[in-house]
């Protein structure tokens, strides 16, 4: 079968517009700017946005030179028009236009279910509606390739100059308007400002260079040509800049303009309402936004990449007599074309500058900033040449990280000068082989330097303490004690005694031991059930330890506790005599909420109580007095003040900017 003689056709189906427009952009700054874009192409001055109070409707008006009738049927309603086909230039003022493909009008259909438009060219007024529930309607129906909009009444249309696009129906409520709608539009054109003669209002507002709200969040820049100059001159706040060359090594014809700054903290690049990253650099080509960040397309991992944003002019991506390099949903780049691939290594070659560049800048501001406490000063000036440069190293190390809490890296600060004696330290042991005899006071020097460092990190150990326990003060429920303690008692015996360090497990004795345990608890009466909570046996400070936990509502007797505990005794003493060692020292320590009912029948009743129970290698601890005792005995450390070093001075007084950490509430107290 042959078509007027033609073997075969190509047909276009509106459903072109469905793929094109329906589903084109997902958000709304992205489609106004398509309509921003092809104001400018009209030679207009000024393109007025204004969005109703419920967001159910906008509308979009510039003063460029309009359109006839037959221009909007030829051009704006023309799927595919190709604009540079016949207009490289704007007509009046000589713009390079932005619009390539004619399709970007179709992206208000993303947002829109009904988008009317009215323009007035040559003193003539006319208009019309688009409806995209009939264009669908057309698609399903499979009868029609062509769509006729519907004419607007004249009555209705009341402009002196340009064109005015208003949406309504939104197929979603408008979100982020305002602010974050006029700072997305500020970042997605270069060329609003006087020195553009085009200005964007939203709401009446101006739409500045200011609200893309970056400048002053700049610490250090590099530039490249009249926008980066440009950039420079706005950022107030710059502790560094420096110009870059704009030519493409390789392309004498292609050149960049613009600029990569880096934040003073990586937390300014998230915004404050939305949490939307610009930790980003976008691609803008003739005044508009390209690409929305090519930054993620080198995979840099190092530190620097998280604090850095930036924006890049490539118009030679966009060139009149070369393919479009744009994709069709115009927010991004055709990654083959061998212009994107020369912008990408000029990029690579830039950013690994930035990096070293960067890196040597927020090392020495790191340093001046630790060296701002008096005590760090004093810590540096007794390192020697080789061991300041180390410790510049590491405090730019800690500048470098993402931190948005000064405390935090006041933290890090001194962290950071415990873990460099560490180092020292291990240099210390091999400069002991190299001492003589001869050379005490080297030897003194040395041992010195270690009480030091070992002073300092029992501080710190200390106040770490202190604060575990201050958190168990706080506890006033007693099952929320018992709770507590019993996840937590186990595993930090300290809290018991400060010389249990480290329990260490042998897994043959805990299962002996547990399983003769075992045998006296299915000896014990219901009551004396009823008032357990946990048991748990551990080798700790050279001896055999059973702690059983008693529920911190129940009050026992002495006699109760003994019966008890005698048994524990006999059962673990067998298990230690089996295995030939009897002769290691067995204690058991039973933890109450109350204290025992016989303490209080006379005026030696809690001495004689507690006689008794050593009889049986075995003590009592309320849950009130483990706190107390704890705290006591890791508060009179810090409490001494007792001359412990250069180092741990050092901690010690940058760490009473913390009152609450040096001086912990007592029980009494809470």
């Amino acid at each position: 079968m042959t078509i007027e003689g033609h073997k075969y056709e190509m047909t276009l189906s509106l459903n072109v517009l469905k793929h094109l427009g329906f589903g084109l952009y997902s958000n709304i700054a992205a489609v106004l700017s398509e309509v921003v874009a092809n104001a400018w192409d009209a030679d207009a001055t000024h393109v007025s946005i204004t969005i109703d109070t419920r967001g159910s409707k906008v509308t979009i008006e510039d003063d460029g030179h309009g359109m006839t009738v037959d221009d909007a049927n030829s051009k704006y309603l023309c799927v595919g028009y190709e604009r540079r086909d016949t207009e490289a230039k704007t007509l009046e003022l000589g713009r390079s236009v932005m619009g390539r493909k004619g399709i970007g009008k179709l992206s208000l259909f993303s947002i829109a279910q009904t988008v009317q438009v009215h323009s007035i060219k040559d003193g003539i007024r006319h208009g019309f509606i688009m409806d995209s529930e009939e264009i669908k309607k057309i698609i399903k129906d499979g009868r029609e390739r062509d769509y006729h909009p519907t004419a607007v009444d004249l009555d209705e249309i009341d402009l002196e100059r340009g064109t005015r696009i208003v949406l309504t129906n939104m197929k979603r409520k408008l979100q982020w308007t305002g602010r974050h709608l006029r700072r997305r539009l500020a970042r997605r054109f270069s060329v609003i400002g006087t020195q553009h003669n085009f200005k964007i209002t939203l709401d009446s507002e101006p739409v500045t260079v200011e609200d893309r709200e970056y400048h002053d969040k700049l610490q250090y820049l590099w530039s490249f040509g009249l926008a980066g100059e440009r950039c420079r001159d706005a950022a107030k706040k710059l502790e560094h800049s420096e110009k870059r060359q704009s030519e493409i090594e390789g392309h004498p014809d292609y050149e960049i303009d613009g600029w990569i700054g880096s934040a003073f903290v990586s937390g300014q690049l998230k915004e404050p309402d939305t949490s939307e990253s610009i930790n980003k650099i976008v691609v803008m080509v003739r005044g508009k936004l390209a690409q929305e960040d090519i930054l993620e397309e080198f995979g840099e991992g190092g530190l620097y990449t998280k604090y850095l944003v930036g924006e890049i002019h490539a118009d030679f991506l966009d060139l009149d007599d070369e393919e479009d390099i744009a994709t069709t949903s115009r927010q991004r780049l055709i990654e083959e074309d061998p212009r994107y691939e020369a912008l990408k290594k000029k990029l690579h070659s830039e950013l690994k500058y930035i990096q070293s560049k960067w890196t040597d800048l927020r090392n020495e501001q790191g340093t001046e900033e630790a060296l701002e406490f008096p005590q760090i000063k004093d810590w540096f000036s007794h390192l020697d040449s080789d061991q300041r440069k180390s410790a510049e190293k590491l405090f730019g190390k800690i500048n470098q990280l993402p931190l948005d809490d000064p405390d935090q890296k006041r933290q890090l600060f001194v962290s950071g000068v415990l873990a460099f004696e560490s180092l020292k330290f291990r240099n210390m042991l091999h400069r002991l082989d190299e001492v003589s005899i001869d050379n005490l006071e080297a030897l003194n020097q040395i041992f010195i330097q270690l009480d030091d460092l070992e002073a300092s990190a029992y501080f710190q150990v200390t106040n770490n303490r202190i604060e575990v326990i201050r958190k168990l003060t706080d506890l006033v429920d007693e099952n929320a004690k018992e709770r507590v303690l019993q996840e937590h008692l186990y595993r930090h015996l300290w809290l018991l005694d400060p010389s249990w360090e480290r329990a260490t497990h042998t897994e043959v004795m805990e299962r002996r031991i547990y399983t003769a345990l075992q045998g006296v608890y299915d000896s014990l009466t219901e009551e004396q059930k009823n008032a357990r909570l946990d048991i748990y046996y551990s080798t700790t400070g050279n001896r055999h330890v059973i702690i059983e936990l008693k529920r911190a509502d129940r009050t026992l007797t002495t006699s109760e506790l003994i019966d008890q505990v005698s048994k524990y005794y006999s059962a673990a003493e067998g298990v230690l005599t089996d295995m030939n060692r009897g002769s290691e020292p067995l204690e058991i320590v039973c933890i109450v909420g109350r204290k025992l009912r016989d303490w209080s029948e006379s005026r030696t009743g809690e001495e004689r109580s507690r006689e008794s129970l050593r009889a049986q290698q075995a003590r009592v601890v309320t849950y009130d007095e483990l706190i107390e005792n704890a705290l006591q005995a890791y508060q009179d450390y810090v409490d001494r003040g007792q001359e412990a070093g250069r180092v741990y001075r050092l901690i010690q007084e940058i760490s009473e900017q913390d009152a609450e950490a040096i001086n912990p509430a007592t029980p009494d107290d809470v």
